[in-house]
């Protein structure tokens, strides 16, 4: 899906690290919620209080959870599921357009 339709934007921008990882909360009528966002290049660490779904829409980046063993790469048009709780880590190689739908 390239749009959404019939949705709610918060106007503030979420900001992380200092500027390089920003992103705006879409809100839908069903009470889902998603974030679209852009990461510069850089080495990152995120906690998640719900599952996510992290779709890079254009870009390369490796990501892989805290503590686990080996990088895995991905690059614009595919995702990658992280748990509720979690901690994950990225190493995004260059900017990266991202689509992060809460699931819980």
């Amino acid at each position: 899906m390239s749009e959404f339709a019939n949705v709610t934007v918060v106007k503030k921008a979420n900001i992380y690290f200092g500027g390089n990882v920003t992103s705006h909360t879409v809100l839908f009528a069903d009470g889902s919620k998603k974030t679209l966002g852009v990461m510069q290049a850089g080495e990152y660490e995120f906690s998640t209080g719900a599952t996510e779904v992290m779709e890079i829409l254009s870009g390369e980046l490796e990501w892989q959870m805290k503590g686990a063993a080996g990088w895995k790469k991905i690059v614009g048009g595919q995702s990658f599921d992280v748990p509720a709780n979690s901690t994950f880590l990225m190493k995004v190689a260059t900017v990266s357009d991202y689509c992060c739908s809460f699931v819980d």
